[in-house]
């Protein structure tokens, strides 16, 4: 397990709350467990706000619950879900050191609307903000929401799981995820159901990453069999205008903790107009050219950013990134000053170097920033409108900096249709070991002075020195076996 100090820098870096980071952190490994499972690794199928955020866009929001479509509904079953929970959280607990207690996993089982059986469960967790021991009370949770009787349209991808923590293991982590295409059409089709303020969040936020649109007429078609099988018709633009004043007033207590700033409401309101046409055969609404390449630039817009550079430069680009997406300036410091920009795009230069190109709201003219240069970033709450075609959404498989890495035997990314594997997670610092797979044995020895419990892969009683749970030194010595795992 990543140390607290991790999380903690992170949260100052993204301007979030700690936990909110932990539960990133934590959602992360839950999907490598759910991955790693062999009973549900190709039948469960992963959607919803979190898969956005997990596995398509990093610079998104922060969610907290974790969404999946079930192909075989005999697993909502409390029995199964139970023994299998409990294996995931000992492997989770061997691979990380989170702790998953098996007291504080509950799944609620009911009979949906459609007739059908869902189910909704808890997993309390300890993390790297709340290590040692006490009772599950008051620890916080992860929401899981199951179904198995959705309309899927599309066929499902093996997509990779953005984890920025330094104990990605080898090959990273991906999950069995709905097509964008699909979940993308879920959010409309979830806006037009239940109206809440993240969805019209994620629709437009969606819509403006133009890099990534699908066709309307596919987009359209998911929309409409999503909706005919919830048995309501396909949205249109006046069904939403009863429903304007309830979204501006939740817009702030249902978001903000889910976002580094949280943009003005209107800005999202006033451009649902713009997609339902776009949705409907439209054209996009006119975009400004981007700003003129230099001689030997190049755009650097791929997912995942491998660059020779510190974490906390990451942390700042992916804030650059945020506010992009939401027309936020940024709060740069550079060279000793602070200055106010409109972020437009990255990209390296004939000399090597990484520039961000930006306007400067100050000086009113165009600037480039070097990334090792920059001190700090923080989005604002002043919108912009975009003067130039903002190019930091992700796209492609560009690579800045490549890193030789093993090959992993456990949670490895399949090679893709060209033969190349998928990136590893920019943030990853000194690679780790890969993830133990299920069903191989596990040793617990005890410390015969801290008591203090450690688990090895063969039998070897033998402890180096350690910190206790007081943060005292114990000296090496022999442990004794207390529990055999399989």
């Amino acid at each position: 397990m990543i140390d607290r100090r991790e999380i903690l820098d992170m949260a100052t870096r993204m301007s979030l709350n700690p936990d909110v980071v932990e539960k990133d952190y934590v959602l992360g490994w839950m999907l490598a467990g759910i991955n790693a499972h062999d009973e549900l690794r190709d039948s469960w199928v992963f959607k919803g706000g979190t898969c956005l955020k997990k596995c398509f866009f990093e610079t998104y929001r922060f969610s907290e619950d974790l969404d999946f479509t079930l192909r075989d509904g005999v697993q909502i079953e409390d029995g199964f879900l139970q023994r299998v929970f409990g294996k995931i959280g000992e492997w989770i607990y061997e691979n990380t050191g989170i702790e998953i207690p098996p007291e504080a996993i509950a799944f609620d089982i009911y009979t949906n609307p459609r007739g059908s059986i869902s189910c909704q469960g808890k997993l309390a967790y300890r993390g790297p903000l709340r290590k040692g021991g006490g009772g599950v009370r008051g620890l916080p949770r992860v929401k899981l929401d199951l179904t198995a009787d959705e309309h899927l349209v599309l066929a499902p991808v093996a997509a990779p799981v953005f984890h920025p923590y330094t104990d990605t293991p080898d090959g990273g982590i991906q999950i069995t995820a709905y097509a964008y295409e699909e979940v993308f059409g879920e959010k409309v089709r979830a806006l037009a159901e239940r109206t809440r303020p993240r969805d019209l969040y994620d629709v437009i936020n969606l819509f403006r990453r133009t890099d990534a649109l699908p066709a309307p007429a596919v987009l359209l078609d998911v929309v409409a069999q999503k909706c005919r099988f919830k048995g309501r018709a396909a949205p249109v633009l006046t069904d939403f205008d009863p429903h304007r004043e309830v979204l501006a007033n939740l817009w702030e207590n249902m978001l903000a903790h889910q976002l580094p700033m949280l943009p003005p409401y209107e800005q999202y309101w006033d451009e649902l107009p713009a997609f339902f046409d776009w949705l409907s055969g439209g054209a996009l609404p006119r975009m400004p050219a981007a700003f003129v390449m230099g001689a030997g630039e190049t755009v650097l817009r791929e997912r995942i950013l491998n660059l020779p550079a510190s974490p906390a430069i990451q942390s700042m680009i992916e804030i650059v990134r945020f506010a992009a997406a939401n027309r936020l300036l940024v709060e740069l410091d550079y060279d000793g000053t602070t200055r106010h920009i409109e972020p437009y795009s990255l990209r390296r230069t004939r000399d090597g170097n990484i520039v961000l190109h930006a306007y400067n709201v100050e000086s009113a003219g165009h600037r480039s920033y070097r990334i090792d240069r920059m001190r700090g970033a923080r989005a604002t709450n002043q919108t912009f409108v975009p003067r130039y075609e903002i190019e930091l959404s992700p796209q492609g498989a560009v690579r800045i900096a490549d890193t030789v890495r093993k090959a992993s035997t456990s949670l490895a990314y399949p090679a893709s249709s060209t033969g190349q594997r998928r990136p590893a997670s920019p943030f990853a610092a000194p690679r780790q070991k890969a993830a133990k797979p299920f069903g191989q044995a596990t040793y617990v020895y005890q410390c015969t002075i801290c008591q203090k419990k450690f688990r090895r892969d063969r039998m070897n009683g033998q402890l180096n020195a350690h910190k206790n749970d007081w943060g005292s030194q114990c000296s090496g010595r022999n442990g004794f076996l207390v529990d055999t795992k399989d």
